[in-house]
């Protein structure tokens, strides 16, 4: 069996300043935005490079979709971005003026900030340590 997330969907309050955010302020690239009805588009957008899963921008239609822009895991981190290379990503943050939750640390599993997207949603950006993996000599087969 092979199977894999390759969507997820936010709800968002404006189709046009979620692809902003999203492309502009994070570098996301735009992979769809087509127009479904008057008031309903199918906007997509993920972050560069392979692999990875992809962001389905979801208008939010009514008052309880709209009490979940910005909160749709009760204020825990909600998405986790990462980077091959944390200090050039981090400063584009910065200099975007994403909101940055909490600053830049190095933990255990690598370096990692928690940032807020325009809404307030909560990501952990993470650079992850290199994993080194350590060959064993094979065993000689022993005689009998």
């Amino acid at each position: 069996m092979n199977q894999r997330i390759v969507q997820i969907s936010i709800v968002v309050e404006d189709y046009d300043e979620a692809i902003e955010f999203y492309t502009q302020k994070l570098g996301f690239e735009l992979v769809e935005d087509t127009k479904r009805s008057e008031s309903k588009r199918w906007v997509v957008v993920k972050p560069k490079g392979e692999g990875g899963c992809n962001l389905l921008l979801a208008k939010a239609k009514n008052e309880e979709q709209k009490k979940a822009v910005g909160n749709q895991t009760g204020g825990r981190v909600f998405l986790f971005l990462y980077t091959d290379d944390f200090e050039r990503d981090y400063q584009k943050l910065l200099d975007n003026e994403v909101k940055i939750i909490r600053p830049a640390s190095v933990e255990d599993f690598g370096k990692v900030c928690v940032f807020a997207d325009l809404y307030g949603n909560l990501w952990d950006f993470i650079e992850p340590k290199k994993r080194v993996v350590v060959a064993t000599p094979k065993e000689k087969p022993s005689l009998h």
